[in-house]
């Protein structure tokens, strides 16, 4: 069974490392495992990082906004890809079906904050001609658009942020709300007109984290016919660590599904493991690409037919991305 992976950070090791002076990092650090795992295409994340992280970012001359890492990222995205023959760029479902075919796994482009825009009501546009496709208004910070998780919850989208939502919908861009805060989740729910995706979070009511949804909000984005993608990092999958497991994340899913159906499940791993443990590993069984698998073996261990696990693992989420882009 193979997969599609919604929420997938590899641009940040891609960067870091090529700034570095290396080249051909996917296919040297990150291929085989995504081939092991059963991973036929994936949403690339732009993770430019946090104002005052300390990161490579640190180190690099003229990163010192958010416009500046996002750029020098996007440089790097190309020339990665421009070496690694394997994992095409793709900006439909019909051009994602072609690659697979030719037997190359397929990469959209996504922005994970928009905070590097500003008030800029043309930095958008500007992405999607970058070949960006899906975006989050925030990461978890507060900017000019809205409040991400980490932000005041009761803040909403702001009128830049309502008119960034409302144009990505003309642009046929996919709005993903992972990150966004309570406040500004409603807001998007209101400005709605076609499906809503969470591209990497997890079941509040399992694992009552701030990136996780509560039961109400899975509903409403099973109204737009939306997906939300299950996430393997250890602290949103249980609150206990012996709980931080491959199986219960498993459980996630079955919630999920009872909550919305088992239509609105899919898969945003958001593996973390080459930026260092421990505050980035996954659950036990879960920590790279390689193990999907065993996601996929607890599924069936609950009951899941293989008609819905492969809902789960790639048919949903492309339903979604082909109503959208196309």
């Amino acid at each position: 069974m193979t997969c599609f992976d919604a929420h997938s950070d590899l641009l940040y090791d891609v960067t870091r490392r090529r700034l570095a002076g290396e080249e051909h990092i996917l296919e040297t650090h990150h291929l085989d495992r995504l081939r092991t795992g059963g991973v036929e295409g994936l949403v690339l994340a732009l993770w430019y990082g946090a104002e005052g992280g300390h990161t490579f970012w640190e180190r690099t001359p003229g990163a010192d906004t958010g416009a500046a890492r996002l750029g020098i990222m996007l440089d790097c995205a190309r020339a990665e890809l421009a070496q690694c023959a394997q994992i095409q760029l793709v900006h439909t479902v019909r051009e994602a079906e072609e690659a697979r075919t030719a037997g190359k796994l397929y990469a959209f482009l996504g922005i994970e904050g928009m905070a590097a825009f500003g008030t800029d009501a043309g930095a958008l546009d500007r992405c999607y001609e970058a070949g960006v496709r899906l975006g989050m208004l925030t990461w978890n910070e507060e900017n000019a658009l809205a409040a991400g998780a980490g932000g005041d919850p009761q803040r909403g989208l702001t009128p830049a942020g309502r008119a960034a939502v409302r144009r990505m919908r003309e642009l046929h861009m996919l709005v993903d709300v992972s990150h966004l805060n309570d406040g500004g989740f409603w807001d998007v729910m209101d400005l709605t007109g076609g499906p809503v995706i969470a591209s990497h979070s997890n079941s509040r009511a399992l694992c009552d984290v701030r990136r996780n949804l509560t039961d109400d909000q899975l509903r409403a984005i099973r109204d737009t016919d939306g997906v939300v993608g299950l996430n393997v990092y250890h602290g949103f999958v249980h609150a206990e660590p012996e709980k931080q497991t491959a199986e219960m994340l498993a459980r996630h899913a079955a919630h999920m599904a009872e909550v919305m159906g088992v239509e609105h499940v899919g898969c945003g791993f958001d593996f973390c493991e080459f930026m260092g443990p421990p505050d980035n590993d996954g659950a036990a069984g879960l920590e790279d690409a390689s193990q999907i698998g065993t996601l996929f073996d607890w599924l069936e261990k609950l009951g899941m037919s293989r008609e819905e696990r492969e809902l789960i693992a790639r048919g949903n989420f492309l339903r979604v991305f082909r109503q959208t882009l196309g």
